[in-house]
Order: structure tokens, then C-alpha cells, then sequence
């Protein structure tokens, strides 16, 4: 009885921490999804500096260009272009999410769907405390169409 016990309070105290992180990933994704629907570039910031950013490009000739940034390099482009994508309408909506904890970090995946070029593509996010232990992103793995 007494192993059962002391076996109970250890999962119970360690569930939070999961349930914490799952959390915070849900949160942080919240927070993408509405400085992205407002063209904000503080989006940039939702990076962490040490960020791996991977972008393959898939052509309708079936040929593919996979493009990997520094977090500097992703973080000046976002600000960049974020009054284009506005002018433009570029969006998009999520659906399928999942949050999946790997290590003290959490991956979230998804289905990106591009309103103004009309495809569906995976995105992941891998995110976890850095920049000063705020939450924010340390990789991205996307895919995109001309």
C-alpha cells in the first residue's frame, strides 16, 4: 500500500510538468497564429536565436529546393516581408495540430493551408524555453509552392 502511494504522488507530481509544457506550446502556437494573421513583425521575435529554420520547395515539375536559414537571417526576412504578405492577403489557416513532447521541448505539428495560393502543406515547430527562458521557436520544418 505504501509503494502505491509514494508511486501515485510521483506521477501525480510529475504530470503538471508535462501538462505545463503541452501548455506553453499551445499558448506559443496561439500567439503565432495571431501575430501572423496580423502581419506583425514581432512574429520574428517568436524565434528563438539559435533557431534551424528548413523550408523545402516543391515545383509542379516535381522537383524540390530545400532552403535551411540562421534565425538572424529568418527573423530580418520576416520583417521584411511582412508588409508584402499583408498588401498581398498572404495567410493561412492550421488544421490537424498536434503536440507531442520530445525531451524538455514540445513539437507541434500541423497542416498549413496558404489561402492566397490555395495548397495544404506540413508544417512542424519545435518549441521550449530559450531566449532568457521565455518559450519560443528553436526549429521549423515547412513545405511551400510557388
Amino acid at each position: 500500500m505504501r509503494s502505491f502511494v509514494l508511486s501515485f504522488l510521483l506521477l501525480s507530481t510529475a504530470m503538471p510538468v508535462h501538462a505545463d509544457d503541452i501548455m506553453q506550446a499551445q499558448a506559443l502556437f496561439q500567439r503565432y497564429r495571431q501575430l501572423a494573421d496580423a502581419f506583425d513583425p514581432a512574429f520574428a521575435d517568436l524565434y528563438c536565436d539559435a533557431a534551424r529554420i528548413s523550408n523545402t520547395r516543391r515545383f509542379p515539375d516535381g522537383t524540390e529546393r530545400t532552403l535551411e536559414l540562421s534565425a538572424a537571417q529568418y527573423k530580418d526576412l520576416v520583417r521584411a516581408a511582412m508588409p508584402v504578405a499583408r498588401q498581398r492577403g498572404d495567410r493561412s489557416t492550421f488544421s490537424s495540430m498536434a503536440f507531442t513532447r520530445e525531451g524538455d521541448a514540445v513539437r507541434i505539428s500541423a497542416s498549413r493551408y496558404s489561402l492566397l495560393k490555395d495548397y495544404t502543406s506540413p508544417i512542424t515547430l519545435k518549441v521550449a524555453a530559450c531566449n532568457g527562458n521565455a518559450w519560443g521557436i528553436l526549429e521549423e520544418v515547412s513545405e511551400s509552392r510557388p
